[in-house]
C-alpha cells in the first residue's frame, strides 16, 4: 500500500515516518520547497525525541520520501492523509482554510478510488462538509471516501504514541473505507491495539472531548492548588491521594502555571466555539479556559511577591517550552511570564535545553529584554530570583547549594513543585511554590539525634 501525507508539520511528519516504519510506501508532500529539501537532507525542523532516527532509517530503506509534487503522490496512493494546520480563528473556532485549500488540490488529482483521511484536528461536521467540498472541485468522475482519523500524539513522546497507541479512532461511513483503514492499521491489530470504529462526526468530537477533559483536570488541580495556598494544605498530597482512586487516576493532576502548547488551548477554545454555534454552551470547558488564563496571573503575582517588585530585578527563568522534551513554545507559560517581566522592567536571563531559538521568535520585540543562556548555571549567575517554569529533568536534579552560591539573592519560585520545600530552605533558599507551604525567610532545623541512656 502507498500512502500520501499532505503537510509535513508535527503531525504529518511523525505520521509519515511511523507509517513507513510499518512497512508502507509513504510520500510526504508540502508546498514549502525549502522544508522538503531539508527533510531530504535528514534535517527534522522541530525537536522530537526519536524522530530524526526514524526519518533517517525509513528514508534510507526507500520507504519514506518527500516532494512538492502533489499529483504524483496522490496518483500512487491508496490513502491520502490531510495533516495541515488548523490554527485558531478570530472567534476561537478552528480555521480550516488550509484544509480546504489542500482538499481542492487533492480533488484536482483524483482519478480513481481514494480514501481521504483527516489527521488535522477539525470541528465536528467538517468531514461531511469536506466530502461535498471535494466533489465540487473534482475535474473528472471520482470515487472516494472521506474518513476522520484524529491523532493523539503527545509532544515529547509522539513516536511511541503512534507506534504503541492507547487507541486508534476511525470515523468512516462506508465498509470500503473501513476496510481500507483497517489495512493501514493492520500492524497495530497484531499488538491488540483497541480500534474504535464510528462515524465521521463522532470521531471528530472524540479528539476535542479527550483534550478538553484533560485540560479540565489540569484546571481543576490548579484551582485546588490556589485553595491550598490559602488554607495551608499541600496540593501535592491532595493530588496523590486523589490519583489513588482508580476512578480518577494520577495523570494530569500536577499543579503549575497552567497548560499551554499547540493542543489544549486551541482545542478547548474550538470546542467552546462549537458549543456556542450549536446552542449548547460548554460551561465546564469555558471555566477551564478561564481558570487557565487566571493561573498565569497567579504565577506572575507569585514572582513579584517573592521579589518585592519586578523593576530592576534580575530574574532567571528555567524552562521556556510549554512542557519537557519538546521545543514547542506555543502558548507556553514561560513566554507570557517573560513578556510581563520585561514590561515591568526586570532583567530576564533564560535557559531551556532545546527551545531558546523558538522562544526568541515567539517573544518578538520582548526578546531584546531577555538574555538566552546555554545552561542553567549561566542563567542563575547573579540572579535575585530563580523561577522553574518547565519540568525538565535537569531542573529536578538541580544542585540547590550550587544554585544558591551562584545567585545574588537566594529566592526560588518553583512553579512546578519539583523540589521539597524543606530541602530548599535547608539549602538557604526563600522558597515559593504552588499549592504547598511556601517557606519564605524561614529555616528548617535539621533533625537532632534522640538522646539515649
Amino acid at each position: 500500500m502507498h500512502i500520501a501525507i499532505v503537510g509535513t508539520g508535527y503531525v504529518g511528519l511523525v505520521s509519515g515516518a511511523c507509517f513507513a516504519d510499518f512497512g508502507f510506501q509513504v510520500t510526504c508532500v508540502d508546498v514549502d520547497a525549502e522544508r522538503i529539501r531539508a527533510l531530504e537532507r535528514g534535517d527534522v525542523p522541530f525537536y522530537e525525541p526519536g524522530l530524526p532516527e526514524l526519518v533517517a532509517r525509513n528514508t534510507s530503506a526507500g520507504r519514506l520520501g518527500f516532494t512538492t509534487n502533489l499529483p504524483s503522490a496522490v496518483r500512487d496512493a491508496t490513502v491520502v492523509f490531510l495533516a495541515v494546520g488548523t490554527p485558531e480563528g478570530p472567534d476561537g473556532d478552528a480555521d480550516i482554510s488550509q484544509l480546504a485549500a489542500a482538499a481542492v488540490d487533492v480533488a484536482h488529482c483524483l482519478d480513481g478510488y481514494r480514501v481521504i483521511a483527516t489527521k488535522s484536528t477539525v470541528p465536528v461536521g467538517t468531514g461531511a462538509w469536506l466530502d461535498g467540498h471535494i466533489r465540487a472541485h473534482v475535474r473528472q468522475p471520482a470515487d472516494f471516501d472521506v474518513v476522520s482519523n484524529p491523532e493523539f500524539l503527545r509532544e515529547g513522546s509522539a513516536v511511541h504514541d503512534f507506534l504503541r497507541p492507547d487507541r486508534v479512532v476511525i470515523g468512516a461511513n462506508t465498509d470500503r473505507a473501513r476496510e481500507t483503514m483497517r489495512e493501514v492499521y493492520r500492524p497495530l491489530y497484531l499488538i491488540e491495539t483497541p480500534i474504535v470504529l464510528t462515524n465521521l462526526e463522532t470521531a471528530e468530537l472524540i479528539k476535542y472531548a479527550s483534550n478538553a477533559y484533560l485540560a479540565v483536570k489540569v484546571s481543576f488541580i490548579n484551582e485546588m492548588a490556589n485553595l491550598c495556598d490559602r488554607a495551608g494544605a499541600d496540593v501535592h498530597v491532595v493530588a496523590k491521594a486523589m490519583g489513588l482512586d482508580k476512578r480518577i487516576g494520577p495523570k494530569f493532576l500536577h499543579a503549575g502555571p497552567g497548560f499551554g502548547g499547540s493542543c489544549f488551548p486551541k482545542d478547548t477554545r474550538a470546542l467552546a466555539a462549537s458549543g456556542r454555534r450549536a446552542g449548547t454552551p460548554q460551561r465546564l470547558v469555558e471555566s477551564a479556559i478561564e481558570i487557565n488564563d487566571r493561573q498565569r496571573d497567579m504565577a506572575y503575582a507569585k514572582i513579584v511577591e517573592a521579589l518585592g517588585g519586578a523593576k530592576g530585578r534580575r530574574v532567571a527563568i528555567l524552562g521556556l517550552a510549554f512542557k519537557p522534551n519538546t521545543s514547542d513554545v506555543r502558548e507556553a507559560p514561560a513566554i507570557e511570564l517573560c513578556r510581563r517581566l520585561v514590561d515591568a522592567g526586570a532583567h530576564v536571563s533564560a535557559y531551556d535545553p532545546v527551545a531558546s531559538d523558538e522562544a526568541a521568535l515567539a517573544l518578538g520585540g520582548h526578546a531584546g529584554g531577555v538574555t538566552f543562556q546555554t545552561d542553567a548555571q549561566a542563567a542563575l549567575k547573579d540572579a535575585e530570583c530563580a523561577v522553574i517554569v518547565t519540568e525538565w529533568n535537569e531542573f529536578r536534579s538541580l544542585d540547590l547549594a550550587e544554585a544558591r552560591d551562584l545567585m545574588a539573592r537566594p529566592v526560588l519560585v518553583d512553579l512546578r513543585n519539583l523540589h521539597d520545600p524543606g530541602q530548599a530552605v535547608e539549602s538557604g533558599f526563600e522558597y515559593y511554590c504552588t499549592g504547598r507551604q511556601s517557606l519564605a525567610g524561614s529555616r528548617i532545623e535539621p533533625k537532632r539525634a534522640t538522646p539515649t541512656g
